[in-house]
């Protein structure tokens, strides 16, 4: 019977490369958006989560479309934070493992801009980007966009929510040559709305997907009953339970995460706070510890995890319930990752019942009662 990928239209040299990541069974974004997007490759939208395998979705087609004789910028993919676009170029690096080489090439904030200028001279057919940097090195002319054949808008939400209107629109409006755009988004705001009305075709299809796929594969949703005063106690012995494992820990505000950190840390416990006010350096150097492992616990608010893909995650602690059930799906997605199975526990306060019941009923999961290992 041939490979699931195959039959999507993906070339058996990237089959192998999949295989070699454990990535065997395309996901619900991957069977629809490939084959759609290696046949024509125009206008696409997407609503998808972390988790979701949407990396692949569109990486796999865009991988597909270059030509590598031609020693020229074809792909455009735009994330809106360094983290995910590195995360972004190392998949379509191990993607390509055994094709023709596709050169990628990274520009984001807090590396050597210098450094990114000289990488440019060389050929290049896709360039991951953060927006800021992308328009930095435009106005000094070290790239050329007008080659440009498909641009990708991913987490176009988020890099909305962080200020990058302006730059997203004058990004678009210099590949006005492309023959697509995809845009892939968690919600749908306004403001994404509006760029899909300046930049997107009216006839572009719509794929949604289901978000129960996304927290039901392999994840053991739970739930504890505390009183917000419980809480540090019951994670100090979570923890040590769970010594040599590696987990999130989500908070709603950075005021909470900071200090869940502290006391933790009073504690004895190896733990990192990732939260908006860090520096591009200081949030460097957090990530860089937790994927190196010498730190196995980080805390983290929903906007600052964005863009976080580590392997490995036996557990998702969630202090407080997220604010939007999106955001439920983003945290839980951390853990269960290339086929693995995970923990995903809600800390929940007596007067929260309701709202996790509505969280259940929305997104068809089945929350038990956690009694400990």
């Amino acid at each position: 019977m041939a490979h699931p990928f195959l039959t999507l239209g993906i070339s058996e040299d990237f089959v192998k490369g999949l295989a070699e990541l454990g990535i065997e069974k395309p996901t619900q974004i991957q069977n629809n958006a490939i084959p759609r997007l290696l046949k024509d490759g125009r206008d696409f939208i997407a609503q998808a989560q972390t988790g979701t395998g949407k990396t692949a979705a569109f990486g796999l087609p865009l991988l597909a479309k270059i030509d590598p004789k031609k020693p020229e910028i074809q792909g455009l993919v735009i994330a809106p934070t360094r983290e995910l676009a590195k995360q972004i170029e190392k998949q379509l690096f191990c993607y390509t493992k055994y094709t023709v080489r596709i050169f990628t090439e990274i520009l984001a904030g807090g590396d050597s801009i210098d450094r990114q200028i000289a990488a440019l001279k060389r050929p290049t057919h896709i360039v991951v980007a953060t927006p800021g940097r992308l328009l930095d090195l435009l106005e000094r002319e070290a790239l050329d966009l007008s080659t440009v054949q498909h641009v990708v808008l991913d987490e176009a939400d988020e890099m909305l929510s962080m200020g990058f209107q302006k730059q997203l629109n004058q990004i678009l409006k210099l590949t006005t040559q492309r023959r697509g755009t995809w845009l892939f988004s968690a919600t749908f705001p306004d403001k994404v709305e509006l760029l899909i009305q300046d930049h997107l075709s009216s006839k572009a299809p719509f794929l949604k997907v289901d978000q129960t796929q996304v927290v039901n594969r392999n994840i053991d949703h739970r739930y504890t009953v505390l009183e917000h005063a419980e809480k540090d106690d019951f994670i100090a012995d979570f923890l040590e339970e769970h010594e040599g494992e590696r987990g999130l820990l989500f908070c709603r505000t950075k005021a909470g995460a900071v200090a869940l950190g502290n006391q933790l840390r009073k504690r004895g416990f190896q733990i990192e706070v990732l939260q908006g006010d860090l520096t591009q350096k200081e949030r460097d150097k957090v990530m860089r510890a937790f994927k190196k492992e010498r730190v196995p616990f980080l805390i983290a608010t929903d906007v600052a995890a964005r863009g976080i893909d580590v392997a490995d995650l036996a557990f998702v602690l969630h202090h407080q319930l997220p604010d939007q059930v999106e955001y439920y799906t983003h945290r839980s997605g951390r853990t269960a990752r290339a086929g693995k199975t995970g923990l995903s526990l809600v800390l929940l306060e007596p007067k929260q019942r309701p709202r996790l019941k509505k969280l259940a009923s929305t997104l068809n999961i089945d929350f038990t009662q956690y009694h400990g290992h």
